[in-house]
This record gives structure tokens, C-alpha cells and sequence, in this order.
């Protein structure tokens, strides 16, 4: 009847409903438990004036536990959906709840319901916050027994109350023991079929972020088989980097030169990417990976060729001044390179090693014919690529890089390109020798920790493993509407780091963490500084871009404000199409911007040997 949502039908089962949930026979209380919660989807206020939300929490306390499990159950989707009613369990309640559960696996005969009743058990365990480590380690010991259950849900949503759990817990030896035994249990469910391998894998891939030390000594565990499906193989392949290190990398980077050879494109690019990124972490596995790299170049494979290249160009980020001797292999397979992002690092290569590369300026020349029909990622590279080569052999790249500034400014659509070299232009044409600090100046070496997961996110998915938001990698609620977010409850047990993270959500603008299962409240709104409406410059996620100057109205040189837009089309003028008049109107207010770029390429004071600048080891370099 609770299926009915019918005024009549509802108002006739609600004194029915009280009996049953009283009744003796704990089937018909069972029933009655999971008929509260789907009458509350229907009538919330009518649950909660009747008094079933109270009868359901004295369930908790039932003698059968499949009773208890579907109060469990019943409560848990009420207070997902009220924002007054939260689920909190006492340290009382809780025990209760996992003797209940024991007894659930061992009274229930029917498989299906006695799997069901113990996650129901498990995941309210979330709703208990410890106060003390103690009581963290006992109920971690109570329900650790539940890691050797045949039922992957059951395993999974252990894993997530003991990860909960270990956020309060003091003694590392006793979380160092727990992982030990969290590792078994993680591997034995990668025997099950490819569909439960995925969802194992991904919050695998969560678990080893927080808890190395699980799986630290099982990365061959992951070694990818023949008949494993694509998606299989690459969440191995991810997990397989993030358990690798200086002790065990040699046998990784055997396997992946091997799954470098496959037939599938996208595991083989996979591969190639995990390679580098290989070489990045484990700085004495360099070599080894730079040696196999090319290796894969000289099978002449487009793709595998295209993806070497992106990988070196991060080494060099890496490693600056160790492995140029490859340059020389990376240019002779130039012409292989047709895809934006390797043909961008091609670019980025020569031009940081312009002054080694002896015919940097040829192979320039060629990529500088297509650069106004090449993607804006590519130009952008090409247009720094040029200023340093420029900047490095001013004798030789002065007429290229007139060329190219004036495609940028004069021929080009995007924005970025043009301001760039608008920035580039000006630069060079006021103070050459800033120029050179700037761009030519030393780069930050990259690293492997943006790999990572901030650690408060990460927190919080760990709260949703065996859940769609552990497979998503994103918070349920980011996809789920009307879902509550979770996070860590502060309590005087939790731990210094996990703590310090929660700090941090905060400091961020994020709301203040609550209990598990509560309401959290928006966040306010950030208080960001203004951008200054007459400010020239701003800042854009490749570099800086140059805006045009701004008036005291705020105007651009380009804008006329209402009335002379109405004046001029009282006169007759064509306003939209009349882009002489504005620019003379431009070059009126603020002077011609082009006034200074004949200068900067034929012989300024800022370019002469006169105003040479001097380089860090003190030598005159005369442009």
C-alpha cells in the first residue's frame, strides 16, 4: 500500500502501520520498518506527526537483526532526504548495531538479504564519530572479520568503515596492522569478473592515494592480462605508477615497454605517457626510461612516435640540461609529428635549446609557414618558440620573429595569440634585456605532486567508496542532486593531518565539515579582489595577455561611448563598418601603438650594441 501515494490509501495504513511496527512477528516488523521510509517520500511532515520516526529509532534496539537492519535502512534514506533528521549513533548503539550484524550473517538463511542487512549495518557505522582512539580500534577490531566475506559489497564497504575509523585512531602500529590486512582481501576481489575488477580497481586507485602501505609490496598484482578489457587495462596501468619507486620500478618498466608494442592505440599511448611519468617519479628509473623510449622511436609508429616526444618534453621540464643528446633523434622524426600536442612540445623543445640546435632557425622557418593554419595550441608554442630563439641568435631569427609578431597581431582571431604577441612586441621593443630575464628565464622543474588528490577531497571520496562516487572520482552530489555531502567530523580523536586538511576545506571559502549524514549549508561567497577596470594587464592561464589601454570611462581605443555612436549615425556614418575612423580616433587618444615596432627589429636603442645587456656570468650581448 505504501507504493499508493493516494490521500485516501495513506490516511487509511497509518494506524495499521503503528501495529505493525509492534507486532510480534519480526517479519512483519522488518516490512513495516522499510513501508515508514517509503511513506515518508510521500509525506514527510505526516512521518514525523505520527510518531514513526521514534518507533523506528526503538527498532535499532530489536532482538532480531534483520529487524535492525532495515531500521538501519529505513533511517539512513529518511535522513538523506530531511533536513532536520540526521542518523547519529552513540558508542552504545553502535555495538548493538555490529552484534546485530554478526548475528544477521549467521540467523538469515537467505543469501541475498544477509548481505544487504550487513551493508545497511556498515554504512551507518559512518554515522558514529569517535571520541577517543579506543573507541576507534575497538570497533575497527569488531568488524575487521567482515574483510573475509564472499560478497565484494560487503569487503569494499568494510575497507571504507575502517578507512573512516583510521582518521581516529592514534597508534600507527595498529593502523600499519590494519592495512596489512586490508591488502589480502583487495587482491582476491581482482580474481572476480572484469566489471567487479573495475570498480575494485577504482577504489583501489583511491585507497593507495591515502594508504600506500596497503598494496605497497603488490604491484605485480597488476600486471595487465591478455583478455582483460581496455578499461580493465588502463585503471591497472594507473595503479601500477602510483605503486611504483626506486625499488620496484624495473620490473614496471619492463611490463610497460611491452604494452608499448600492443595493438590497441589508446593502452599503447597509455603506456608510453605511464613511461614518462615513470621517469619523473623515480628519478634513478630516468635513464632506464629514456633509453626505452627510444627504443619505441625507432619503430616508427606515428602515434608512439607523437606520444615520445610529449613524454621528452616533460623529462627536459624534469631533468633540465641531463638528456639533450636526444634532441637530434626527436628532429629527424619531425615530419611524423601531426597531432597538436606533439607537435606544441617539438616546438617548446627547440626553442628552449635554440642555442644548441644548429639549425634551429630551418626548422623554425618550416613550422612558421603553417602557423596561421595551425590550432592555437601550437601557435602560442611556435610565437614563445621564436621570441627565444630570437633572444638566443638575435642575428639570425630578427626577420623571423617580425614575421611572426606581425601574423600574430595583424592576421590573427584569438585573443590570447594576438595579446601575446602584443605583450612579446612591446616587450622587445622597450628593454631587450628584460625581455631576455623574462622569457629566457630558469623554469620551475616539475613534479609528480599534482598528481595527487588534495588531501581533504580525498577525504571525502574515500567516505563513497563502493559507491558511484568512488568509480566517478567526484562527490555524489556533483552529479546527484538533493545528495548531502560527507565529510570527517571533527572530534577531539581525529588526527593532526586529517584535521589540518579540514582546515584547509575551510580556509578555501568550503562549508565548516559536519557530522556525517547532516545538512551542510552552502558556502558563502568568496571575497575576491576586483580586477581594476583600467588595469592593462591581466593574467590567463597560459601567461600574461595585454589588454588595449582603457580612458577614464573605462572605454577601449576601439569603443565609442552612446552619443558618439548616435552622432555619427545621424551623419551617415556606417558605425560598425568605419574601422579607419576608429582606429585614427585610437591613435588620437593614446598614440599609434605600432610607433615603436619598426625600431624594434631595425636597429632601436634597446637592440644596438650600445645598449648591450649583460647575462648572469657577465658577458656583453650585443643585439
Amino acid at each position: 500500500m505504501a507504493y499508493i501515494p493516494l490521500p485516501l490509501v495513506i490516511g487509511s495504513m497509518i494506524e495499521p502501520l503503528r501495529h505493525c511496527l509492534r507486532d510480534q512477528d519480526p517479519y512483519v516488523r522488518k516490512t513495516a520498518a522499510i513501508c515508514v521510509a517509503k511513506l515518508y517520500v510521500y509525506d514527510p511532515k505526516l512521518v514525523d506527526k505520527e510518531g514513526f520516526i521514534t518507533m523506528l529509532r526503538d527498532l535499532l534496539a530489536d532482538s532480531n537483526p534483520t529487524v535492525v537492519a532495515n531500521a538501519v535502512a529505513a533511517l539512513t534514506e529518511i535522513s538523506e532526504r530531511s533536513d532536520d533528521i540526521a542518523l547519529k549513533l552513540n558508542l552504545g548503539v553502535t555495538n548493538k548495531l555490529i552484534a546485530a550484524m554478526g548475528e544477521c550473517s549467521e540467523q538469515v538463511k537467505i543469501s541475498q538479504l544477509r548481505r544487504w542487512g550487513q551493508i545497511y549495518i556498515l554504512d551507518s557505522l559512518l554515522n558514529f564519530v569517535p571520541q577517543t582512539s579506543l573507541d576507534a580500534e575497538g570497533i575497527s577490531e569488531r568488524i575487521l572479520p567482515r574483510l573475509q566475506h564472499a560478497n565484494s559489497a560487503v569487503v569494499l564497504t568494510t575497507i571504507k568503515i575502517l578507512m573512516y575509523m583510521m582518521n581516529y585512531i592514534s597508534d600507527n602500529e595498529f593502523k600499519d596492522r590494519i592495512c596489512k590486512k586490508m591488502g589480502p582481501p583487495l587482491v582476491t576481489l581482482l580474481s572476480s569478473g572484469p566489471e567487479v575488477q573495475y570498480v575494485t580497481l577504482r577504489n583501489i586507485l583511491l585507497i593507495i592515494q591515502r594508504r600506500p602501505l596497503i598494496l605497497r609490496n603488490d604491484v605485480k598484482v597488476f600486471f595487465c592480462k591478455y583478455n582483460d578489457p581496455i578499461y580493465v587495462k588502463l585503471a591497472k596501468l594507473e595503479i601500477m605508477y602510483r605503486l611504483s619507486r626506486e625499488e620496484n620500478y624495473k620490473p614496471v618498466l619492463t611490463e610497460l615497454h611491452e604494452y608499448a608494442s600492443e595493438v590497441d592505440i589508446d593502452f599503447v599511448r597509455k603506456a608510453v605517457r605511464t613511461i614518462g611519468r615513470l621517469a619523473i617519479k623515480v628519478p634513478a628509473a630516468a635513464n632506464a626510461c629514456i633509453k626505452v623510449l627510444l627504443e619505441l622511436m625507432e619503430s616508427k609508429i606515428s602515434y608512439v612516435t607523437q606520444e615520445v616526444v610529449v613524454v621528452v618534453k616533460d623529462i627536459f621540464r624534469r631533468y633540465p640540461n641531463e638528456y639533450e643528446s636526444v634532441i637530434p633523434t626527436l628532429c629527424e622524426n619531425m615530419d611524423d609529428l601531426a597531432e597538436p600536442e606533439s607537435k606544441a612540445a617539438i616546438v617548446w623543445i627547440i626553442g628552449q635549446y635554440a642555442n644548441r640546435i644548429d639549425n634551429s632557425l630551418e626548422l623554425l622557418e618550416d613550422l612558421s609557414y603553417s602557423f596561421l593554419e595551425d590550432p592555437v595550441e601550437v601557435q602560442l608554442a611556435l610565437l614563445t618558440a621564436i621570441v627565444k630563439l630570437f633572444l638566443q641568435k638575435p642575428d639570425q631569427g630578427k626577420e623571423l620573429v617580425s614575421k611572426v609578431l606581425k601574423q600574430a597581431t595583424e592576421e590573427v582571431d584569438n585573443p590570447d595569440l594576438r595579446d601575446r604577441g602584443f605583450m612579446y612586441w612591446r616587450l622587445l621593443s622597450i628593454n631587450a634585456g628584460a625581455a631576455k630575464d623574462i622569457v629566457l628565464s630558469e623554469k620551475p622543474t616539475i613534479s609528480t605532486e599534482t598528481d595527487r588528490m588534495e588531501r581533504g577531497a580525498l577525504d571525502q571520496l574515500l567516505l563513497h567508496t563502493a559507491t558511484l562516487g568512488s568509480i566517478y572520482h567526484k562527490s555524489p552530489e556533483s552529479f546527484i542532486r538533493n545528495t548531502k555531502p560527507k565529510w570527517l567530523a571533527d572530534s577531539p580523536a581525529l588526527n593532526t593531518a586529517s584535521r589540518q586538511a579540514l582546515m584547509m576545506n575551510i580556509d578555501d571559502g568550503l562549508p565548516a565539515p559536519l557530522p556525517p549524514g547532516s545538512i551542510a549549508p552552502p558556502p558563502p561567497p568568496r571575497n575576491l579582489e576586483p580586477l581594476d577596470p583600467k588595469s592593462s594587464l591581466v593574467n590567463r592561464d597560459d601567461g600574461v595577455g595585454l589588454r588595449s589601454p582603457v580612458d577614464e570611462m573605462g572605454r577601449r581605443p576601439h569603443e565609442l561611448d552612446d552619443d558618439q555612436e548616435d552622432d555619427a549615425r545621424e551623419n551617415g556614418n556606417n558605425v560598425d563598418d568605419d574601422d579607419a575612423d576608429r582606429d585614427a580616433l585610437a591613435n588620437e587618444r593614446y598614440g599609434d601603438p605600432y610607433a615603436n615596432l619598426e625600431q624594434a627589429f631595425g636597429g632601436s636603442s634597446a637592440f644596438s650594441t650600445n645598449s648591450a645587456s649583460r647575462t648572469k656570468d657577465g658577458d656583453l650581448i650585443g643585439f
